[in-house]
């Protein structure tokens, strides 16, 4: 499966009531607290490795590529079982399938994030009691540079609020019990601090995390935006 049917948009009319119908605030988990990894678009992976080094001292570390999806990646560890995905086109593979086209890209930025579940499949339940349509679960893996496979299962959810180059709705992400999560031995030096949420429609779109039993403060924006904060080597920094 690829990430464009994963992330494809068409979210069906959900308003303010979602709020109401979510589970309460101490159920809810807050957004910082909820992120397995954040998704860093470039255009060349090189190019978003120097960027990423130059702005936070810590370098990427090659993680693979993607089948069929046409990119592939480099990460750094956020602490704990988080970390930054810098996804980027693989030159070795002739078709491009992610559902944001990082080519066209003048810088790097984020994309979009997944959210860790230790249960996808209770995941999509609760979404779908929303009246929400998801797609997935689908198994996933990936092959790393030093030959071991990680397998994973995800899910997302149809949303109409994703841009050309940023969808702020995140996907869920399962990691199979015999794989190693990709923060543990990917580069280390950053935490995330923060993780902020905009778009031109604020009220829906919280509602929408909220029946995902997400807590997020969304401010409204000319346009879909995240923006990361992190604690690095060379002080704070802030992605979008």
């Amino acid at each position: 499966m690829t990430r464009r049917e994963l992330l494809a948009s068409g979210f069906a009319a959900a308003g303010a009531a979602l709020t109401a119908q979510g589970k309460t605030m101490a159920e809810s988990r807050t957004i910082r607290a909820s992120v397995d990894h954040l998704l860093l678009g470039a255009r060349d992976l090189d190019e978003g490795i120097a960027w990423l080094y130059a702005r936070t001292g810590v370098k990427a570390q090659p993680g693979g590529s993607h089948p069929g999806v046409g990119t592939r990646n480099a990460l750094v560890s956020l602490g704990g079982r988080q970390y930054l995905e810098i996804i980027a086109p693989d030159p070795a593979q002739s078709e491009f399938n992610f559902n944001i086209d990082v080519r066209k890209l003048s810088a790097p930025r984020l994309v979009t994030w997944a959210v860790s579940t230790s249960d996808v499949d209770a995941a999509v339940a609760a979404v779908r009691r929303h009246g929400l349509e998801v797609f997935g679960p689908r198994d996933g893996s990936r092959a790393r540079p030093d030959g071991s496979v990680l397998e994973w299962r995800s899910a997302g959810v149809k949303a109409s609020f994703a841009e050309p180059d940023v969808d702020p709705v995140p996907f869920f992400i399962e990691w199979a019990s015999n794989s190693r999560h990709p923060s543990v031995d990917a580069p280390a030096g950053c935490r995330l601090v923060d993780l902020a949420i905009a778009g031109p429609d604020p009220v829906r779109l919280k509602a929408l995390l909220a029946s995902l039993s997400l807590d997020a403060t969304v401010t409204k924006a000319a346009h879909a935006r995240l923006t990361a904060t992190l604690d690095t080597p060379k002080g704070r920094v802030m992605l979008e």
